[in-house]
């Protein structure tokens, strides 16, 4: 069922994709400032609570709604509401016109539009941008919004808690963000718990999608780059994938800023990369071609991911 189920959520995406502010979503961002509201007195444990309260809230009524159609041998519902939160969670066409826009525009050599794009996608100044680094970025946010919207959902769905980790993964990613990133928030300890519990979460499904991506794509440059350039990164799951990704398509991600080795000191990030920094970091400046490569790479792991799936239930059935 387990298989079923992914297949027919990623099949109702494709012919009805997820609008990113649809209705669900906005009550979960409603009930994320609402117990910010609540619970936010500047400690981390005032977080804990918070994050907490909003799982339960949402993971456990997931739960109990499965164990309910399974207890009542309801298999035929089980099946449906498991499509549904997968549905809901998985989202992975929920950018990709994004993606697809800032493409043609580029083949069509109209940069301004695809620096308009790129700039209502990730929220960043694009101002000035060549078609280089306006490549770059994409496949970055191409790679990262792929395991979290896709592969990390996969992972915590086919454990034991099923749909209702599917919720605690993408919720967990959102709290960590929405904790975190906003400037109001940024380094306060409220959202210090949020963003150390997706860390965990995530440690397992970052590294399969790194995996994926190097048996996908040229193995032995992708787990070269893994092994050697990901701790350049300040953020280690961004590191292992877009080292990952970036080896297994032959092209070079990251910034010197984002890259800057962190025992560097803090103005580190303003040195020029000299020729010995530049022949060690792997692959070659993102092309246009950077962009197809970025889509080919991510069907195939995807297809990786269900052929697995399918092998895994044959043989849980065939038992």
């Amino acid at each position: 069922m387990t298989f079923f189920s992914i297949l027919c959520a990623l099949l109702i995406e494709q012919l009805k994709p997820l609008r990113a502010d649809n209705q669900v979503y906005g009550a979960i961002k409603a009930l994320t400032i609402r117990i910010e509201t609540w619970f936010n007195a500047g400690e981390q444990t005032n977080g804990r609570m918070g994050w907490l309260l909003m799982m339960g809230a949402l993971m456990l009524p997931t739960w109990l709604v499965y164990w309910v159609f399974m207890h009542y041998n309801l298999i035929f519902l089980a099946f449906a509401w498991n499509v549904l939160i997968i549905y809901l969670t998985m989202g992975f066409r929920h950018y990709s016109h994004f993606f697809t826009s800032i493409q043609f525009a580029l083949n069509a050599g109209d940069e301004p539009r695809a620096r308009a794009l790129l700039a209502e996608w990730t929220r960043l100044d694009t101002v000035g941008m060549d078609s280089t680094e306006i490549t770059r970025i994409a496949v970055e946010k191409a790679l990262i919004t792929t395991h979290r919207n896709v592969f990390g959902v996969f992972f915590w769905f086919l454990m034991p808690l099923g749909p209702a980790g599917a919720v605690m993964y993408r919720v967990s990613e959102y709290l960590s963000r929405a904790w975190n990133e906003p400037d109001h928030m940024r380094n306060e300890a409220f959202g210090e718990f949020a963003a150390k519990a997706f860390y965990w979460i995530d440690w397992m499904p970052v590294r399969l999608t790194a995996v994926a991506f190097a048996v996908v794509g040229n193995f032995e440059d992708a787990v070269y780059a893994w092994r050697n350039f990901a701790n350049r990164w300040v953020d280690e799951a961004r590191g292992i994938i877009l080292s990952a990704g970036g080896g297994a398509m032959g092209v070079r991600l990251g910034t010197p800023n984002e890259n800057a080795p962190q025992l560097l000191p803090a103005d580190a990030a303003m040195v020029d990369m000299s020729d010995s920094e530049t022949d060690i970091l792997p692959g070659e400046e993102p092309t246009i071609r950077a962009l197809q490569s970025t889509v080919g790479l991510v069907w195939r792991a995807l297809i990786l991911w269900m052929i697995l799936l399918l092998l895994t239930s044959s043989v849980a059935w065939l038992r």
